[in-house]
């Protein structure tokens, strides 16, 4: 065992039980790929695939995956309701099963399993860790200049309009402490789509909980289609206006009520 993987496994001891929530539409050319390597970086951890009715038989193949494997579960959504909406639904089951820690990974093979143990080690001392491309030692592989600029662009904008701290607010690989999730309401997040990214980190932050940033290798999927687009990334730039906006007339009228 390398010193990394031992360091790993120490770490995945001292945090308890860990699942890994991977959401899935029409992947049906890279879960298994991504859920194999996963399974052999990381043995401890479970899986909890949550597909939302994939045309292409993505949910079959969760079943079968489920079936060889006991650290392996599948949740059937009856319709395509968003990644946020995913997401809530795998993190409720999640804490319902006694999870200890609850992650967030792509099932297109973007997120690395293999960097999963760096994710592990920062959640020793965090409440949420945030797999980042936007920080020094992250990167991005395969990306057009244009996506590159969309996302340090989006991330510089929710840094700026809601005044977090976190250089890559919307990245998809992450560590939730269960903790965490239990600190605010989950059914109090209405974020469905991709901006749920965002809202999960501001409500840590929020709370006062303990987000870290560690640098991760992002690499651009080879198979499949992406789910992002432009109607995704404009719903996305509407909600963070939004919630700028909010808070900033909040501040305005507490600070005429103390004058």
């Amino acid at each position: 065992m390398t010193s990394d993987r031992a360091s790993a496994a120490s770490s995945g001891d001292a945090l308890g039980r860990v699942v890994m929530v991977v959401p899935t539409y029409n992947e049906v050319d890279n879960l298994a790929w991504i859920v194999g390597r996963l399974r052999v970086a990381e043995p401890d951890v479970h899986v909890l695939v949550v597909d939302d009715n994939s045309p292409d038989g993505t949910g079959k193949i969760a079943d079968e995956l489920a079936a060889a494997d006991e650290a392996v579960r599948v949740l059937h959504r009856t319709e395509k309701g968003g990644l946020g909406a995913a997401y809530k639904h795998g993190f409720r089951v999640a804490l319902d099963a006694g999870y200890d820690v609850i992650g967030e990974m792509d099932a297109d093979g973007s997120h690395q399993p293999e960097q999963l143990h760096v994710l592990l080690d920062a959640l020793r001392d965090a409440d949420l860790v945030v797999g980042s491309r936007w920080i020094p030692g992250g990167s991005v592989v395969n990306w057009p200049f244009h996506r590159e600029l969309l996302s340090r662009g989006g991330n510089l904008y929710v840094r700026l309009l809601l005044g977090v701290r976190v250089r890559d607010a919307t990245a998809g690989y992450r560590l939730f402490r269960r903790t965490a999730l239990e600190a605010f309401d989950l059914e109090t997040v209405e974020s469905t789509g991709y901006v749920f990214q965002t809202d999960m980190v501001t409500r840590c932050l929020r709370l006062g909980l303990r987000v870290r940033e560690v640098p991760i290798e992002f690499i651009e999927r080879i198979r499949g289609d992406s789910k992002m687009s432009g109607q995704v990334a404009v719903e996305s730039l509407r909600r963070v206006t939004t919630w700028g906006l909010r808070e900033r007339r909040d501040q305005l009228a507490t600070r005429w009520r103390r004058r």
